[in-house]
């Protein structure tokens, strides 16, 4: 009999496996130029999508940054939230790209 792999669990997982993605943002010890330039950006990239009511709860927006790359994952609703956050987070002083992994919930498929 196949085994039967949960939505919930793929994220989870694909979540994890992004965290080292976070680097030195992450870290306690965020002493280089560029580390403190990342983190800059995150904290930038998280209040501009905090102005946005329509990326809240239920929506899950996680950043994180490195060399200037902004990476977006979580689960929004629909599409059109999706695009927003990786507009927001591209408008933002220093962000060189913005990879955006944000998946869709079943809710909004």
């Amino acid at each position: 009999m196949p085994m039967r792999i949960s939505h919930s669990l793929v994220l989870a997982t694909a979540l994890l496996l992004a965290m080292p993605l976070g680097g030195c943002v992450s870290s306690s010890q965020c002493v280089s130029a560029e580390c403190q330039a990342d983190a800059t950006i995150t904290a930038g990239v998280k209040e501009k999508l905090k102005e946005h009511r329509e990326l809240s709860a239920p929506n899950m927006v996680y950043v994180q940054t490195r060399g200037g790359v902004v990476y977006l994952t979580g689960q929004v609703t629909t599409d059109l939230q999706r695009d927003t956050a990786e507009s927001i987070a591209g408008q933002v002083p220093g962000v060189v790209n913005v990879v955006n992994n944000l998946s869709l919930s079943y809710s909004g498929r």
